[in-house]
């Protein structure tokens, strides 16, 4: 067995430029009063580097709040001239205190905690004007008096309590934001998963009109207090702070109070009609570049209706900004998790800077192997599946590798021999460093993967299961490649539900299918229920009577037993006639009972038969000539085929962003050579595969039931 293993000091190259990156660039989040000039002061560079690194950014007038700039630490560096006036204002602090920098730690982290400014941390350590935040850096805190709690700073933000239904996107789209400024904002947020709890409190800048700094004529209305009135109910009633009516109204302070008659001013009420959760609407994030025209063509939405759900659109189109739909737009789309996804071409969106490490761990039992008995081997590799399954994975992974190498981008890849022993694994995990790995791809054996995705987990690392579905323990960071039981018992009742007009339906289901028999009765209630013999045979009196002569019959086949599926596919094709047509299903199709020696290939053509499938059968496509190439000839079977979608999915979804589980967010279905990907996260139990086939015995040939066909069959 040969090991494939690229060099391992494209790695060290990789992880080196990173640091020097790191060390040269810094990203700001834009807060509000703030201008391309203070920016520049603050980091002692020029305005001009910052609108060189930051290409999206034409003029000083485009640094607007929420834009996060890139800062070119190493740019050309200015001296700050500090106005006398400041100088004699500034405030002394009253001490200092010691931090000593954790990892994961941030600049506005340390400055929410401490409640002190960016540039009063850098001015008392003035290394962090040239170099980025380090883990084990001492700084110096200091301690400023204590400020009036009514500050203006303060009042730019609130504190927001998350509803139920609501997501990252929709709140974004409320308060005018885009997804990485609220990330910006509220630190604390996971960097996984886009989950949010009802009941979760987040740091949101106040909507306009309720800021200070946002005194706008239009946005804001007269108001003649009435008797009786308090600061506290006229908040309650605006949904304003009474701190910011006492600013926005100096005279009430100065007549001790709110007084019955005075006339003040308060932002208009939010309009509350239509609550922006996933009930209402669905999400878009804005990408650079785009435009109205794109966008509408794009979202099939009109221009009018566009700007109608979206006001803030009036103010001109930027990226990161969030938008709102109409929840039944989502038919036409790929929504995910309520966000509408970019079809993005994963092949034209690599990235040759990104150099994924990839490490597989499959059972190839090579403690079982004798080399120099080819005879042996040959039939080892016959029996075990195991190990048939892991070199054909294992062979189809090798041409992904290839392929993606020839496309620039550089993987460093680590292989292990699980031996199928969970023992084997643990001793793997102990002996080896998984540090900096972006992807693990196995093992098999659902004791070794939990095992192995447990210390994955700690690292952040995701886990892709070659041919599981599931698992009996929760693992958040589990990609789960073959879609479940009941994803492809869905999708082919679906599919037989659009079709079915008046046909005659019949239930033939052994009794370790209770549940496909229950979902199928569910969805046709008319059904005829066919009586099977000692769980194994049918009662043929009885079951031809159930044919119809004036409809056709579309039977449901559900049993994992090669015999019964033989005996009823005969059958069926013997009650044939001019008058008496016959077409059969399954919801739950096993390969190896299907593909069994029994049953008759020529008799599942005869009955058109129809089952849901994770996997297609595969053409003379670029994978298979690449195969055949390598491998002198040989064509590629089903786990070859399995190995090649799975690793080359991972490998250009690591290309594109070297994360997966960020990928994940932006990515929808994907499709290869024979497989289909489509992962939905379940939080804490995973990712799944939904993406599936519906196939169909057609003139002795499988074929895939296309979307065209189905339209043409309606």
């Amino acid at each position: 067995m040969k090991k494939y293993i690229l060099q391992l000091g494209l790695a060290v190259i990789f992880m080196t430029s990173f640091q020097v990156f790191a060390q040269e660039y810094a990203t700001h989040a834009v807060k509000e009063g703030e201008t391309l000039q203070s920016i520049s002061q603050q980091y002692r560079v020029t305005p001009y580097s910052i609108l060189q690194a930051n290409k999206e950014i034409k003029s000083a007038s485009d640094v607007k709040p929420n834009t996060i700039l890139v800062i070119p630490l190493k740019g050309p560096i200015v001296q700050k001239e500090k106005p006398k006036e400041e100088e004699q204002e500034e405030i002394k602090p009253l001490g200092f205190t010691r931090h000593r920098v954790r990892r994961k730690e941030t600049l506005f982290g340390l400055t929410q905690k401490y409640e002190i400014t960016e540039e009063q941390l850098k001015r008392y350590n003035r290394d962090l004007y040239s170099e980025p935040l380090k883990k084990g850096m001492v700084l110096q805190i200091p301690k400023f008096p204590e400020t009036d709690p009514a500050d203006e700073r303060e009042l730019d933000f609130e504190t927001y309590t998350v509803q139920p239904k609501e997501t990252r996107w929709s709140i974004a789209h409320k308060y005018g934001i885009s997804v990485d400024s609220l990330l910006v904002l509220n630190p604390d947020l996971s960097k996984t998963s886009n989950y949010l709890a009802a009941g979760q409190e987040l740091k949101l800048p106040r909507p306009k009109g309720d800021s200070l700094k946002e005194q706008q004529v239009d946005l804001f209305t007269s108001y003649t207090v009435p008797p009786k009135m308090t600061l506290y109910s006229l908040g309650k009633e605006y949904g304003v702070p009474s701190d910011s009516i006492v600013k926005l109204n100096p005279e009430i302070m100065k007549q001790g109070g709110l007084k019955e008659g005075m006339v003040i001013r308060l932002p208009k009420k939010r309009d509350n009609t239509g609550v922006v959760n996933t009930d209402n609407f669905i999400f878009y994030e804005v990408k650079p570049k785009q435009n109205i025209f794109r966008l509408t063509q794009n979202l099939k939405i009109s221009r009018e209706e566009l700007f109608r759900l979206n006001p803030d659109l009036e103010n001109g189109l930027k990226a990161g900004m969030v938008l709102k739909l109409p929840k039944e737009k989502a038919a036409g789309l790929q929504v995910k998790n309520a966000l509408v996804l970019d079809r993005v071409n994963l092949v034209d969106s690599i990235n040759v800077e990104n150099k994924p490490k990839l490490v597989f761990m499959l059972p190839f039992r090579l403690d079982r192997v004798e080399v120099n008995n080819k005879e042996k081997t040959e039939s080892q590799i016959k029996t075990r599946r195991d190990m048939a399954l892991s070199l054909g994975f294992y062979s189809g992974a090798l041409v992904a590798l290839d392929s993606i190498k020839k496309m620039g981008v550089s993987v460093d890849v680590k292989t292990y021999d699980t031996e199928l022993s969970q023992a084997k694994v643990k001793e793997i995990l102990f002996r080896e460093n998984l540090q900096g790995v972006n992807a693990i791809i196995g093992p098999i054996a659902s004791g070794a993967l939990s095992e192995v995705a447990v210390v994955a987990a700690a690292k952040n690392i995701p886990v892709i299961a070659p041919v599981a579905s599931d698992s009996q323990l929760s693992h958040s960071n589990v990609f789960f490649s073959v879609p479940k039981e009941e994803i492809l018992r869905e999708k082919m009742l679906s599919y037989v539900k659009k079709i079915h007009k008046n046909e005659n339906v019949i239930i033939i289901a052994d009794s370790t299918h209770q549940v496909a028999h229950d979902s199928i009765l569910s969805k046709f209630p008319a059904a005829q229920i066919a009586k099977i013999i000692d769980n194994k045979s049918l009662h043929l009196d009885q079951f031809l009577l159930k044919l119809s002569e004036t409809k056709e019959n579309w039977v449901f086949l559900e049993t994992d037993q090669p015999n019964m599926i033989s005996s009823v596919t005969s059958i069926l094709n013997s009650a044939i006639t001019e008058d008496v047509k016959v077409r059969m299903f399954t919801t739950s199709y096993n390969n190896n009972a299907y593909e069994d020696d029994a049953v008759s290939n020529t008799h599942l053509s005869n009955l058109r038969f129809t089952y849901p499938s994770f996997y297609r059968e595969t053409g003379n496509d670029f994978f298979t000539r690449a195969y055949e190439k390598r491998y002198n000839g040989l064509s590629p079977d089903r786990y070859a085929v399995r190995g090649f979608d799975v690793t080359y999915d991972i490998l250009l979804k690591l290309a594109h962003k070297n994360n997966l589980f960020e990928t994940s967010k932006i990515i929808g279905q994907t499709e290869y050579t024979g497989n289909s990907f489509d992962y939905i996260n379940d939080w804490s139990s995973g990712y799944f595969n939904r993406a599936c086939y519906i196939m169909e015995y057609d003139s002795l040939q499988i074929k895939e039931v296309k979307l065209d066909d189905l339209k043409s069959n309606l």
